[in-house]
């Protein structure tokens, strides 16, 4: 009997990961308005690190984790763009 539960609540999950990815993502986008190019490179980076590290890891500090490293390859991104 467990198995309809857990597999139901994983569909949750999943849906609620995929919710709060497109409410982090236009949020970031909209703050990104007034922003230089390398800022919201950066912005976008760490928003996009800390979504995939709190889903990989499914902790905080993965998602924290995952935010630095996000930044910092954005920021180096825009860098090599000339931004």
């Amino acid at each position: 009997m467990n198995a309809p539960l857990t597999s139901q609540s994983g569909a949750v999950y999943w849906r609620v990961t995929v919710v709060s990815l497109a409410a982090a993502a236009t949020l970031a986008l909209t703050a990104c308005a007034g922003m230089s190019p390398r800022e919201t490179s950066t912005v976008v980076g760490a928003t996009a690190g800390a979504v995939i590290g709190g889903a990989v890891t499914g902790t905080t500090a993965g998602a924290a984790i995952g935010a630095a490293a996000g930044g910092v390859v954005g920021n180096e991104v825009s860098k090599k763009r000339g931004h």
